[in-house]
């Protein structure tokens, strides 16, 4: 049995929380960057060199790379042989989040219930997903998800005929439907299966697999590349302003389900695909 104390997940939240606002991961990085190099479109070049200039300047400065700092999602991956003492994990998590929005100046954007409207004021409660995995390790993965977006993805209860083909077309319904809004070139997460709850946490998850890290399994690899292709044949643009970069990436999550249904979730993320990851 090994020991965390709530004290040191609260701090690890709150550094990761200010960090991940600020600087991209290196995959997100990379895909932006070859990106430019392959679009044709003159103003998606420069839309795109806009982009990187952004991203230079906010790590330069030490500040955020877009106004929305999003509501946190944090995913705790606890092992068995860990003991949290200290306090309640949650709260630790949620003081965490407090912290390194304050700190960082980053912009508070959750409301306490969702029809009042009244704001948090600190960024809180995060969205917390647990999963329980072997060993003495805590693994943090934060998250942070804008919801210009957000509001652009959908769950499609798609039925087990539909198949592959369904699921092609849920997916490019739903960039279609997003257009400019979704502030393009984005990041697509795809869950396929699982319940109504599932696949839409599997696209989450989804979102936080590096970009230059494909899926393990042969057939939902070719689907990865082949929808990439297919959204950026759209023609929506960086911007939303034409171009043939129109997704920088698109990472596909699948789980058994059952022999009546076949779920789908489509995440949507605009290029400020942000997650950073840590191990304790």
């Amino acid at each position: 049995m090994r020991t965390i104390s709530t004290e040191t997940i609260t701090k690890n939240i709150k550094e990761m929380c200010m960090q991940v606002n600020i600087c991209l991961s290196e995959d997100v990085k990379q895909a932006l960057l070859s990106g430019k190099e392959r679009e044709e479109s003159a103003l998606g070049k420069q839309i795109l060199g806009q982009l990187e200039e952004n991203m230079q300047i906010a790590a330069d400065s030490q500040i955020p790379i877009c106004q929305d700092t999003g509501m946190t999602v944090v995913f705790l991956k606890i092992g068995q042989d860990v003991h949290i003492e200290g306090g309640f994990v949650e709260d630790a998590v949620n003081e965490g989040i407090r912290q390194g929005y304050e700190e960082g100046y980053l912009r508070k954007s959750v409301v306490g219930d969702p029809l009042i409207r009244e704001n948090t004021k600190d960024n809180t409660p995060g969205v917390i997903h647990y999963e329980i995995i072997p060993g003495d390790k805590l693994e943090i993965t934060v998250a942070p998800k804008g919801f210009g977006s957000e509001n652009m993805s959908r769950v499609f209860m798609l039925k087990p005929a539909d198949g592959i083909e369904g699921v092609k077309k849920a997916i490019l319904e739903t960039v279609e439907d997003a257009g400019p809004n979704a502030c393009p070139p984005m990041v697509i997460g795809v869950g396929i299966g699982g319940t109504f709850e599932k696949c839409a946490l599997l696209a989450k998850k989804a979102l936080t697999r590096d970009s230059d890290k494909s899926s393990p399994i042969p057939y939902v690899k070719e689907l990865e590349e082949e929808m990439l292709e297919k959204v950026n044949k759209l023609g929506i643009g960086p911007g939303g302003l034409g171009g043939r970069i129109t997704a920088i990436g698109l990472n596909i999550e699948t789980y058994p389900t059952h022999i009546a249904g076949l779920p789908v979730a489509v995440n949507i993320c605009c290029h400020v695909n942000r997650h950073i990851r840590r191990e304790l």
